[in-house]
């Protein structure tokens, strides 16, 4: 079964206000086996919002539309619905006098305006809203010439979600066969997008019943897949298959096979073996210290680390002596290694992280351009500098050179 949610409200077209019951509602349509194909923001204009609604039935199984249901000139989701499917709307007695109740409880007159409220589609099922004057509607009907089930859910989250678990929920149990759904995330870090595609799209296109996608963000990429099955079982059966066929290809490029993140398997394999990390931070800034510390229990394994951006605190924090600065420069692998041989020294650390490089946009030059950075890596047998040059702007490459210098910890534990 596949389903569409449209979200209704010109509010969510501006930059101050965001559609978030769409992420509730496709968690709990999925945990019925429901997939959500589409999702769609409409302004409140009648015209645009029945065009939506017919593109959406005509793709789709179930449609849940969320918002317009208020008692303003600009709520307009039962008209809209009643248009794109050629229904009448009546205004049912109960629910005007249900509304005239709630004024009264609220010891305050009934605008007329709020009697909209009690405009019910043709051979909908109205669905009471405990914690608001707008209530829903469930509408079982067809669509050129195939079944559709129409859902009208009232927008604000405090009515929307309790409202959706209530009656919708449990009537689309029982319309729908039964479905379940089983998903998996790999996660590999440092591998370019293209490259991955490139070797696991002969893999997962050979699965045709399992759902796949790619997102890739800052060195990190997450491999999502979503199967749906008559039982669990087969769901997660198949979705573990390609899952294995995947992390083989991927080899050591792969961190994590059940959505964890970079900095938790580091975490992981520090407590493994008994370990401990400090960092040394130039062009990065603190923002590998602060990934480690984002994850609960880290301080069994990070004692702690300093943020060196002048090159008096290299010296004051991590020892690097200024002859080896202007020797090779602030930026370059011998000051990297020194940053990590100094912080694992001074903090006792089993590993020492030092990182330095140019983020930019200023201070590049034609030996040492912007994005050129430097990461070591120190322990008691070794030390070794990573040199990357990272392209884009001053966000991203501070985000690459984290990621990298959280991959690059993994590899020397594993």
């Amino acid at each position: 079964m596949k389903s569409e949610i449209i979200a209704v409200g010109s509010e969510m077209l501006t930059p101050w206000r965001q559609d978030t019951n769409s992420l509730y509602l496709t968690e709990k349509l999925n945990e019925i086996g429901v997939t959500v194909t589409f999702k769609t923001i409409v302004g409140d204009r009648k015209k645009d919002l029945v065009n939506a609604i017919r593109v959406a039935l005509g793709r789709t199984d179930i449609l849940a539309i969320m918002g317009g249901l208020g008692p303003t000139e600009d709520d307009l989701t039962r008209e809209a619905v009643a248009e794109a499917l050629s229904l009448t709307l009546r205004r049912d007695a109960s629910m005007v006098a249900a509304l005239h109740t709630r004024a009264a409880g609220w010891r305050v007159p009934l605008p007329p305006n709020n009697l909209k409220q009690a405009d019910v589609l043709e051979g909908a099922l109205v669905l009471p809203n405990a914690n608001g004057s707008a209530p829903g509607q469930w509408l079982d009907t067809r669509f050129g010439g195939y079944r559709k089930i129409v859902l009208l859910i009232p927008g604000p989250p405090s009515e929307c979600r309790p409202l959706f678990d209530a009656e919708c929920l449990p009537r689309l149990r029982e319309a729908i066969p039964k479905r379940f759904i089983a998903s998996r995330t790999l996660r590999a870090a440092m591998i370019p997008e293209s490259q991955a595609d490139l070797f696991l799209a002969p893999i997962y296109s050979n699965f045709k019943d399992v759902e796949t996608n790619i997102l890739a963000h800052g060195g990190d990429i997450q491999l999502s897949l979503v199967c749906s099955k008559p039982s669990a079982a087969l769901a997660k059966e198949r979705v573990d298959e390609l899952a294995g066929r995947l992390e083989e290809a991927l080899e050591d490029w792969l961190y994590s096979s059940d959505g964890e993140s970079l900095e938790q398997i580091v975490l992981f394999y520090l407590g493994l073996r008994q370990f401990t990390v400090a960092v040394a931070e130039s062009c990065t800034g603190g923002m590998i210290a602060q990934r480690i510390t984002s994850v609960p229990g880290s301080s069994r394994s990070f004692l702690g680390g300093a943020v060196v951006y002048a090159d008096s605190l290299k010296y004051a924090f991590a020892g690097v002596s200024p002859e080896l600065i202007a020797q090779h420069g602030a930026v370059s692998a011998e000051v990297a290694k020194a940053l990590a041989h100094g912080i694992r020294l001074r903090t006792g650390a089993t590993l020492g992280v030092g990182v330095t490089g140019i983020a930019g946009p200023t201070g590049g030059t034609e030996d040492k351009p912007v994005g050129l950075v430097y990461i070591a890596i120190s322990d008691a047998e070794k030390n070794e500098a990573t040199e990357r040059i990272f392209r884009g702007d001053r966000t991203r490459i501070r985000e690459f050179t984290t990621q990298q210098a959280l991959d690059l910890i993994r590899r020397r534990l594993m």
